[in-house]
């Protein structure tokens, strides 16, 4: 009872709609159902999207491998049984039960933010870009998190070999070929593997441009790329990449990027069009915006039962928690905030809050690491799973495979493998569609205010000279 003797249905508040806000508003469904039949809970989602966002295909995504529209999956379809609210919560006072959040209506009434009572709290805001002061990153950068960001990637790239073909300077044409990435991890070497492919076969189409025209860099701050496939698949890769013509640094960081030209910490300068930045993430800022105890980093304090340690109703699990990780002998241990564990996480986290209403005991969490996979371009890629080591064809198939095994929804498995299926017997699509970005241009300029005319021009209608 929230309102003093008014019996309400308990309310189970979601932040966020990434992996954990819908895995676990998707299990509560199944958990709750009778509850929720009967009117004594309620299941609100708070999402600035109302999709989720498969991230591991962002990078096919990026090379044209899957539609984006398949990348997604629409919250609403999904949570049939949650009241799904676009909206963006912008503080928590969990001493009160109450959230302040604002839709994409708020500014149009004026009203500011809108509070939101709760039972239950489940905050999974998930993470952003972890950004650095470097000059011009903020003005040419382009982020690889978002399947809008892909997208635009994927046309910036197209449009940069239209560039290069069309023009005749060779300083423009030559920072038109010339794409930088910036960190080693997942996001960074799948897409630059993805990219690099793309663009490779999407050359050949251009009279002027050769596959060896176009200059691929790497730069990385630590001495090794994607550690969670370890050390031997990691160097392994390097090689894979160099054999590729791509330049791989090591232990380099960017200092910067002003000017379209990327400056790095060796001493190297490379005029450049493109630089894309996935060097890392951290905790969603909201965070820092609630009374919930975090730790140094930023993340929520979570105990092995997903709760908040010293916050009764409030819960965490993902990029956004700080979770112990009990099947490591290692003290104080912490569970990777990745997708693998955002969605076993999401499972216990629904069993828990299942099991809190209902007044029976918590589960730890507990699910030991089975490994990684990487896709380094069609038909390449790395994997290191239940201590098996796979490089080539055969760790591409497994990426494939694992993940359209995780994908959600049987409707996104289905048009996923149509589109990998139709993709091998047929070619690749090479269109790019920036104008997207942009599509009231055409029409803005269309509409725009028409220039006055010359008064020493004849009447309309009359040629100049006629009486």
């Amino acid at each position: 009872m929230r309102h003093g003797r008014v019996r309400e249905p308990a309310r189970i508040l979601v932040v966020g709609g990434g992996y954990v806000g819908m895995y676990t508003a998707l299990r509560l469904q199944k958990k709750l159902r009778a509850e929720l039949r009967s009117g004594a809970v309620e299941i609100v989602v708070v999402t600035p999207d109302p999709y989720m966002t498969y991230q591991p295909f962002l990078p096919e995504a990026a090379a044209g491998s899957i539609s984006p529209r398949h990348v997604v999956v629409s919250l609403r379809s999904v949570l049939e049984h949650c009241h799904v609210i676009v909206g963006e919560v912008v503080s928590v006072d969990h001493a009160k039960r109450t959230a302040l959040y604002t839709t994409l209506a708020s500014e149009d009434e004026g009203t500011g933010p809108a509070p939101l009572t709760y039972d239950e709290l489940v905050l999974a805001p998930g993470s952003v870009s972890r950004t650095l002061p470097v000059p011009g990153l903020a003005e040419f950068g382009i982020g690889f998190k978002t399947v809008e960001e892909a997208v635009g990637l994927r046309n910036h790239v197209i449009e940069q070999l239209d560039i290069a073909s069309s023009t005749r300077d060779p300083a423009i044409r030559d920072a038109a070929l010339t794409f930088v990435f910036v960190g080693g991890g997942y996001a960074g070497v799948e897409a630059l593997g993805e990219l690099e492919d793309m663009a490779r076969y999407a050359a050949k189409y251009y009279h002027n441009v050769e596959p060896d025209d176009l200059k691929w860099i790497l730069v990385e701050a630590a001495n090794r790329i994607l550690p969670e496939v370890g050390p031997e698949m990691g160097e392994y890769t390097i090689r894979e990449l160099r054999g590729r013509n791509i330049d791989v640094r090591l232990e380099t960081r960017l200092e910067s990027c002003e000017n379209r030209t990327a400056v790095l910490s060796d001493g190297s300068r490379f005029p450049t069009r493109t630089v894309v930045w996935t060097a890392g993430v951290k905790p969603s800022p909201l965070l820092a915006a609630t009374d919930l105890p975090l730790t140094d980093r930023g993340r929520l304090k979570c105990t092995a039962a997903l709760a908040v340690d010293g916050a009764p109703h409030a819960w965490g699990a993902g990029d956004a928690a700080a979770v112990p990780d009990v099947t490591s002998d290692a003290p104080d241990a912490q569970c990777a905030p990745n997708a693998q564990h955002a969605v076993r996480q999401a499972r216990t986290l629904a069993d828990n809050i299942a099991a809190s209403l209902r007044g029976q005991s918590l589960t730890d969490y507990a699910h030991a690491y089975v490994g990684s996979v990487a896709s380094l371009g069609l038909h390449k890629g790395v994997a290191h799973v239940y201590g098996r080591k796979l490089k080539g064809y055969p760790a591409w198939f497994m990426h494939r495979v694992y993940h359209l095994s995780r994908v959600p929804t049987v409707n996104r498995k289905a048009r996923v493998l149509t589109e990998w299926t139709l993709s091998g017997l047929f070619k690749r699509e090479i269109v790019s569609l920036g104008s997207l970005e942009r599509p009231r241009a055409e029409f803005e300029l269309a509409a725009g205010p028409v220039p006055p005319e010359d008064p020493s021009a004849p009447p309309s209608g009359h040629p100049k000279g006629s009486p």
